[in-house]
C-alpha cells in the first residue's frame, strides 16, 4: 500500500501549469529540483521509518521466542524422565561400589 495518492495525467499537467504561471519558466527548474530533493528525503524517511519497525517487529518475534524456549526448557518432560532415571540407578551404582568394595577385600586379603 502506497503513501502516495496516485496522480493521473490530467492532474500532473494541471499542476505543472500552475506552477509555471506562478513560479514562472525562470525559476520553474529550481522549483522542480527542490520538489524532487523533498520527494527523496520523504521516501528516505518513510524508507527508514519502515525498516524501524520492521527491525523492532524482528525483536518482538525474538523475545517471544526466547521465552518460548526458557519456559520449553523449564517444563521439559525430558529432564524429568532425566532425573527419575538418576534417581532409580543410584542405588544399584551404590549396590555395585559396595560389592566391587567387598570384593577387593576379599581377593586383597587372600
Amino acid at each position: 500500500m502506497s503513501l502516495v495518492p496516485s496522480i493521473g495525467a490530467f492532474e500532473l499537467l494541471l499542476v505543472a501549469v500552475i506552477a509555471l504561471v506562478v513560479v514562472g519558466p525562470k525559476d520553474l527548474p529550481k522549483l522542480m529540483r527542490g520538489v524532487a530533493g523533498f520527494i527523496r528525503k520523504a521516501r528516505e524517511l518513510a524508507s527508514e521509518f519502515t525498516a524501524g519497525f520492521e527491525q523492532m517487529a524482528r525483536e518482538a518475534e525474538m523475545e517471544e521466542m526466547r521465552e518460548e524456549i526458557d519456559r520449553l526448557r523449564r517444563e521439559n518432560p525430558l529432564d524429568e524422565t532425566k532425573k527419575t532415571f538418576q534417581e532409580a540407578v543410584k542405588p544399584i551404582e551404590d549396590s555395585a561400589s559396595d560389592i566391587s568394595r567387598e570384593a577387593n577385600k576379599a581377593g586383597g586379603g587372600a
